[in-house]
């Protein structure tokens, strides 16, 4: 999953800024999903490799450094396994979404206990295998610098480069794989923003991290800037432990928040938040939002940004994570002036093509509005005030009034 929109951390976890498919099971030989007991695990290592130590405990706990080290080889930057056992954090998912602050996100209400009872969701599971990818590009654009130009689109930063659904997606299949070719058909499925599980709940229980105040995972030595995935999987490996929280005092994703969207430590309302209202609204921005909004056409990053722990974040090395068509420091007249084709062109592989042309444009009204008045960006505004589209010719003539309110 991508680091974004969450309720109270503790609960929601996945939601979903970018929502995909099922990756699909990864499912040689399930055993009619039964839980896959130590003994079928020994059996099976007894059988193909004699030499392997007769101790049951030291066969799985062999078995989960080696996945960690293939994790590593992978290009993972840290892998975990967490029991998958979420009692408290149900009971601040059903506080969040009676309290109607997921927003228009109705998946997020149903699946009912599948999100935290996992062995509901994919019978047999008894541990989850959670991995982290770092995204933060090189050689890339300032983000506080791109903050700053409000004729310059800023995007959010993991969404530059290619859609991470697919690069995690892979690699976790491709470490499924190598721990079927030593313990033997297994019961497992890969998880990445593709179903009903709480991401970071399950990466704080593997020791990834901890959630802070913004809801986000954080790690001591790495920051926020990464995503995470899961292989739910029937195998009884040994759990890591969690880690203790190190946000003390510290409140600054509290207040950097432009919408005041994180209304107190560890509670996130979506519908405040500026990654739900440019990804997941379908609808019109409400008005009293837009302003706030400045010139972010596609999610926040404000609460990583201003985060302490951010400063030990290190750039990945990752090629498909490096910025297309410019889009860390693009101007926002040329994006607006791109067409339907164009859109589909320039964010095909991108997790930005899922929000559609229309809410892509209406993005970008919003921000022209916000921009300081020039002829170009009065002209561009004047050229889409016709569109077809209810919602962008309503957002168009909305930046069009800011404009003539400042003369």
């Amino acid at each position: 999953m991508h680091q974004g929109i969450s309720g109270n951390p503790k609960s929601i976890d996945g939601v979903a800024i970018q929502g995909s498919h099922l990756f699909g099971r990864v499912d040689r030989g399930r055993q009619g999903g039964r839980v896959r007991h130590e003994a079928d695990y020994t059996d099976r290592m007894e059988s193909t490799s004699p030499d392997q130590p007769s101790d049951i405990g030291e066969d799985l706990a062999q078995l989960a450094a080696s996945i960690k080290n293939w994790g590593r080889e992978l290009g993972f930057q840290k892998v975990g396994i967490a029991r998958v056992e979420l009692p408290e954090d149900a009971g601040f998912l059903q506080d969040w979404l009676e309290k109607e602050r997921h927003g228009t996100m109705d998946y997020m209400a149903r699946h009912g206990e599948k999100r935290w009872r996992p062995a509901t969701l994919i019978p047999g599971t008894v541990c989850a295998i959670s991995a982290r990818l770092d995204y933060w590009p090189t050689a890339i654009h300032s983000a506080a610098e791109t903050l700053d130009e409000p004729r310059i689109a800023y995007v959010s930063r993991y969404a530059l480069g290619r859609d991470y659904h697919k690069v995690m997606r892979t690699r976790l299949g491709r470490l499924t794989k190598k721990i079927e070719a030593i313990a033997g058909p297994m019961g497992a499925r890969v998880f990445v923003d593709s179903g009903p599980v709480l991401e970071k709940a399950l990466a704080r229980n593997a020791g990834l991290g901890w959630i802070g105040k913004h809801t986000n995972l954080l790690d001591r030595s790495a920051g926020s800037y990464f995503f995470l995935g899961e292989i739910l999987t029937d195998l009884a490996l040994p759990f890591d432990a969690p880690v203790s929280a190190h946000c003390g005092t510290c409140t600054a994703c509290v207040d950097i928040c432009p919408t005041q969207a994180i209304v107190a430590p560890y509670q996130l309302d979506a519908r405040r938040c500026i990654s739900y209202l440019t990804i997941e609204l379908r609808d019109s921005i409400p008005v009293e939002f837009r302003k706030a909004m400045g010139n972010r056409i596609y999610g926040c990053d404000d609460c990583q940004l201003v985060c302490p722990w951010n400063k030990y974040a290190q750039p990945s090395g990752e090629s498909d994570f490096v910025p297309r068509h410019g889009l860390d420091h693009a101007q926002l007249v040329q994006l607006f002036a791109w067409t339907e084709a164009d859109f589909l062109e320039r964010t095909e592989g991108s997790a930005i093509r899922r929000i559609g042309y229309e809410c892509w444009l209406r993005n970008i009204a919003v921000a022209l509005g916000n921009a300081p008045s020039s002829p170009s960006i009065i002209a561009a505004l004047a050229a889409r005030s016709d569109h077809p589209s209810e919602i962008v010719r309503e957002h168009v003539a909305w930046a069009l009034a800011q404009h003539s309110a400042h003369g």
